[in-house]
């Protein structure tokens, strides 16, 4: 796959938004896992091999209680399932990229998986040259901001309250510029809808799963009767 410097500026205008962002949220991730007694190795190692973003806080505290193996994965599982779903929507695009497929599933975050959904791109460049660089770029900015906030985090201390809430705010904005791109609102709604409804039936520690299984059945039921378009 030949990269040119077209897909280069497309993919670095499409993730300015993710990159303020991540570098904000990987700064205060480098500084939980240093002020936990961690290295900035762990920082580049965590991001580079999980980035998993919410869970990579999460995994801080198990690290340092000794929360056995299966226990983590389980909770792995549970937190990161909506990914299972992201993966539908590019199954033909991931698979036509070749080599590259198993790198575009593993940096396919909530934010990532933003851009690429709503990711336009004109004839003269290489769409999955650009898709791909989307991918790598956010990645580099939560590597980078992770590592920054390890090395600061040695010298200088931080007061990390409130932090945790960056990371809603970056998924809101990269809501709103879909929805105002986007000419069909049915999907989003009934994806509102679904999550709103079994929040308040089943809490917010049980309702992530069911509310994912169904938005899918009820964008397959739209699709099927024509209120979904492709």
């Amino acid at each position: 796959m030949v990269i040119s410097k077209k897909e280069w500026k497309s993919a670095l205008r499409w993730t300015l938004p993710v990159m303020t962002g991540y570098l904000f949220l990987g700064v205060a991730f480098g500084l939980v896992l240093n002020q936990a007694g961690f290295s900035w190795i762990w920082a580049i190692f965590m991001s580079a091999y999980l980035y998993t973003g919410a869970l990579q806080f999460l995994l801080i505290p198990l690290l340092v209680s000794g929360m056995s193996l299966w226990e983590t994965a389980v909770l792995a599982f549970m937190v990161n399932i909506r990914h299972l779903f992201y993966g539908f929507s590019f199954l033909d695009e991931f698979s036509a990229m070749g080599a590259w497929k198993p790198y575009m599933i593993h940096t396919l975050t909530d934010e990532t998986y933003s851009l690429l959904t709503g990711l336009e791109t004109d004839p003269e460049t290489d769409r999955h040259g650009v898709m791909l660089l989307v991918s790598a770029l956010d990645q580099f900015y939560w590597v980078a901001g992770s590592l920054a906030g390890a090395l600061l985090g040695q010298a200088i201390p931080w007061d990390l309250a409130g932090i945790e809430f960056s990371m809603t705010a970056l998924f809101t904005v990269v809501f709103e510029e879909q929805w105002i791109k986007a000419k069909n609102h049915l999907p989003a709604l009934m994806g509102i809808g679904a999550a709103t409804l079994l929040l308040v039936v089943l809490g917010p520690e049980q309702f992530l799963p069911p509310a994912l299984v169904a938005t899918v059945g009820l964008l397959l039921i739209g699709r099927k009767r024509g209120w979904i378009n492709e």
